[in-house]
């Protein structure tokens, strides 16, 4: 039981999609980041320490966390993708069963069904 392949082609276009818009806005926040350490540093000796740095060190760290999370969602996708070359996609990773698709569509690297994830979550 799985996904035919012109579904797998349909869900790997989201997923090519959703990649390339996910590498784009991982590229933005680095550039905000790598903006952020050339605006100042810590690396002046004579500077004192003012609210203002510190509020852009709270700010970097807030901009890291979200690129790791983006780096992290990159990753599930390119997961994704092999599991459609495997012909493995949309198959629950718990029960076997296929994974409705109108779940696969709002979250495409998804690897359990919402039956399983109730299941885990209990």
């Amino acid at each position: 039981m799985r996904y035919s392949d012109a579904e797998l082609g349909e869900f790997k276009e989201l997923i090519l999609k959703k990649a390339e818009q996910a590498k784009k806005e991982l590229t933005y926040l680095q550039g905000l980041i790598t903006r952020k350490d050339e605006m100042g540093g810590d690396e002046n000796e004579n500077r004192y320490m003012t609210m203002e740095d510190g509020s852009m060190s709270m700010e970097r760290e807030q901009l890291a966390q979200m690129a790791s999370r983006q780096i992290n969602y990159i990753d599930h996708l390119e997961k994704a993708l092999m599991r459609i070359e495997n012909k493995t996609y949309g198959i629950c990773r718990v029960t076997g069963k296929l994974i409705d698709k109108a779940r696969l569509r709002a979250v495409p690297h998804a690897t359990l069904s919402i039956e399983a994830k109730q299941m885990m979550n209990k």
